[in-house]
Parts: C-alpha cells; structure tokens; sequence
C-alpha cells in the first residue's frame, strides 16, 4: 500500500496534475481525499479518462481488457502501482488457466482487485465468498482445480474456505504460497493479541477498505467489541461505557497520523496511552519503473 501511495506522489512531483487514477489508490477515505485536493481524479472507467492523460493504476490491480483499452486511448503516462502480492495472484491465475485448471477464487465479487484477477481468466475463474458458497459450488472437471485467495482476507475465513473446498473436490491444488499479504496477516494476529488485554477494539480504517473490515471480525470473534471508523471524530462516547483499557489499530493503508490523533483523543479524555508492537515490518517492494527509473 505504502508504494502505491508513494508512486503517486511522485507521479505528481515529475508529471504534475490533473493526475488520473484508475479506481482508489487505496481504499482509505483520507489519502483519496489528500491526493483529490492536489489535481488526482480518481475514475471508476477508463472512458473517464482524457485522450492524451497521465495514468495510474492502483494497487488493486486490473485486468488486461482494462490495460488493452488504456493502451488504446493514447495517453501520455501510464503506472501501474499494482501491488507485487495481488500481481502473484494474477501470475498464478494466468499459469494455471493456460494448464487446464479451473481456478477457484476465494473472494469477494465486487471487490477491485477480484475483478481484475478474475479478468485474466473469466471462463475459467470461479469466485467463492465463503464456506456455504464453497459447499454449493459445482464444477464438472474435478481433476484439474486449483484455489487462489484474495490478499486481503481474513487468514482464519480462507482457511475455512479452502478447508469445505477441500472436503468437496479432493484433488484441489492450493498454491505454493499464502496468497494472503503479509500486512493483513500481521495485523489480523496483533489484533488477535490485543483483544486478550483490551475491553474494546478500535479499527482505524475506512469502510471500504476489506483489510480493515477484517480486523474488527477478528476482534469480534476474539469476544471483543470491535469498531471501524474514519478517524478519532467517528468515536460514539457510548460506545466507551463500560470500558477501561480500548486497543487502537488500523489497516494497511492509514497514515499513521490518523493512529496518534485517535491516541491524543483519548489523553485529551484523561487516558493513559501505552504503545505495543507486536510485528515489525521490513518488507519494502520496489517502485514502478516508470517512477523509479529502473528499467
């Protein structure tokens, strides 16, 4: 998420705006709005985009109808910041539908980054949200069926999943490695461990973000009262009735700032604020090479 968010603030500084976007960079309300307010136009269609415009993909990633018809529209500038783990997938997706299989995809249908994957293989892709769908799920050819996992699931949920699609096709073939990203796996297991020393959990995060959902199902299934919010100004009071020690938290794309102003809501009230890490993060993907200047 980090170099997505960076690939257009470059872009800005070596193209200047207006800027357009392909989809969210990420989906958090406050970094949308940041770039919106410096000339980014975020589109929903490639129609939306000018002949002759700069271009970015976001880190979702997109489907080669959708890089065909870009590529066909001339324009200046086109990036793609879609995140190397999502772009895995899609290498995976293409690798199997070209051996035969039927891939299914563990997912959620509307999702931006299932609807590009699922468009490097549409007549072989098959999209599964969860275990009921996996139990209802018919495919004639079960000798040649592997399972793909939106990166940005919950781990327990996938594993469920590809656990009823295991029971129901026996020769399932599941990749070589978690297709979950390594950031919501993080942050799935520090909320597991801080729900056992809070009364409450505090998801910073926007509500379309699918990491960020995931987290508070966690937390709630942890048997903790779990809440997603924009930032500090979202808090309800009543939901603090009660309550004596609130875990904070957010999801992979939220500007730290927005973690620490929730904090200093909390000492402006009279709370103690104590800082746990549970995981450190070292993991960096490299930029674009339209931004970075390695070819």
């Amino acid at each position: 998420m980090e170099m997505a968010i960076e690939t257009v603030e470059r872009a800005l500084r070596r193209h200047g705006p207006p800027l357009y976007v392909f989809h969210e960079i990420v989906h958090n309300l406050h970094v949308v709005r940041a770039f919106t307010g410096q000339g980014v136009h975020f589109v929903q269609s490639i129609d939306d985009v000018p002949s002759g415009a700069k271009l970015v993909f976001s880190a979702h990633g997109i489907s080669p109808a959708v890089w065909k018809q870009a590529k066909e529209k001339r324009l200046q500038v086109i990036i793609d910041a879609t995140c190397p783990l999502v772009e895995k997938v899609h290498r995976e997706v293409r690798k199997f539908a070209a051996q035969g299989y039927w891939i299914v995809l563990v997912g959620h249908a509307k999702h931006d980054e299932i609807v590009g994957t699922r468009g490097e293989a549409p007549e072989r892709v098959r999209i599964v949200a969860n275990v009921n769908d996996a139990i209802e799920l018919e495919i004639a050819d079960q000798e040649k069926i592997v399972v793909l996992t939106q990166t940005t699931l919950s781990v327990d949920d996938t594993r469920e999943v590809v656990d009823a699609l295991k029971a129901r096709f026996p020769k399932l073939v599941t990749a070589a490695k978690e297709d979950i990203c390594y950031a919501t796996q993080n942050r799935q297991d520090a909320v597991k461990e801080l729900s056992k020393v809070v009364d409450m959990v505090l998801v910073i995060g926007s509500q379309n973000s699918e990491n960020s959902n995931q987290m508070c199902n966690v937390a709630r299934t942890e048997g903790k009262p779990a809440y997603l919010v924009d930032d500090h100004h979202a808090i309800d009071p009543a939901w603090l009735v009660g309550v004596k020690r609130v875990g904070i938290t957010s999801g992979a794309s939220v500007p730290e700032r927005l973690v620490q102003e929730a904090a200093e809501y909390f000492q402006r009230n009279g709370a103690e604020v104590n800082h746990i890490g549970f995981v450190e993060e070292n993991i960096q993907f490299a930029l674009p090479c339209e931004i970075s200047g390695v070819s």
